[in-house]
């Protein structure tokens, strides 16, 4: 498939912003394709920060709200990418919860790496370190989501066979082959497993590249290489990001 072609069939992070604010009957399915998007790396990142499931989940209720009654209509994709964006507003969301918990007398200590002081120090890099690792693993989280679904469409043991490699490391392809076996409940060598490997992890590789570049405004290869990089997410994608550069 054409490089170009892929990409634009990808709706990008900014561009489902404007339609879940517009004025259209696809406001409501565009809210909610986000919301599924980007609720769990909100969620994570509350609970990092506050270190409370009731807590998180009144965070991300609170930004779930805005979101739908229109809060962020007039965010600006040329002051950043869209991780940076929600994080800020996530932050500030965690900042009023804490001083509402003051005020009704139930303070908790918030985790020692939220901060976001006016000028870049070592707590603001460890508060987007906090963010990019709830990111990167919300991003990572719904891969294996899509590559299950995937499997129960298609027949093909993808998902399963990768997780049962990541689940055991330190198998040999034999061992590999025999535990899998068991978990197919049916005879597999482990050549076959070894190609079924090879599929899966391009299979995943693809589906993270796509997210990756769904979250950015500009669609480019570099600007989802250098995403990639900052996420600590490149390994997983480098074959992908290659093949995709020849096509272009």
């Amino acid at each position: 498939m054409d490089n170009e072609l892929h990409l634009s069939r990808i709706q990008t992070a900014w561009s489902m912003v404007r339609r879940a604010h517009g004025d259209h009957t696809a406001v409501q399915s565009a809210q909610q394709v986000l919301l599924d998007r980007y609720g769990g790396a909100v969620r994570r990142y509350a609970l990092a920060a506050l270190r409370n499931e009731d807590a998180a989940d009144e965070v991300f209720q609170e930004f779930a709200l805005r979101f739908v009654r229109g809060d962020f209509g007039q965010a600006d994709p040329e002051r950043g990418r869209f991780r940076a964006f929600v994080k800020t507003v996530v932050y500030r969301l965690i900042i009023d919860h804490q001083r509402r918990a003051k005020k009704r007398g139930r303070d908790a200590p918030m985790h020692s790496n939220i901060a976001e002081p006016p000028v870049e120090d070592d707590k603001s890099l460890e508060d987007d370190a906090l963010f990019r690792t709830s990111w990167r693993d919300e991003l990572l989280a719904r891969c294996w989501q899509k590559l299950a679904e995937d499997e129960q469409q298609s027949g093909k043991p993808h998902h399963t066979v990768l997780r049962f490699r990541v689940d055991h490391p330190d198998l040999h392809s034999p061992e590999l082959a025999a535990g899998l076996s068991d978990t197919l409940g049916k005879p597999i060598n482990a050549g076959a497993v070894r190609v079924l490997l090879h599929r899966a992890r391009e299979a995943f590789a693809e589906l993270l590249l796509d997210e990756v570049t769904q979250s950015l405004d500009d669609q480019s290869l570099d600007e989802a290489e250098q995403e990639l990089i900052d996420l600590d997410l490149l390994e997983y994608c480098r074959p992908a990001l290659e093949r995709r550069r020849e096509k272009s």
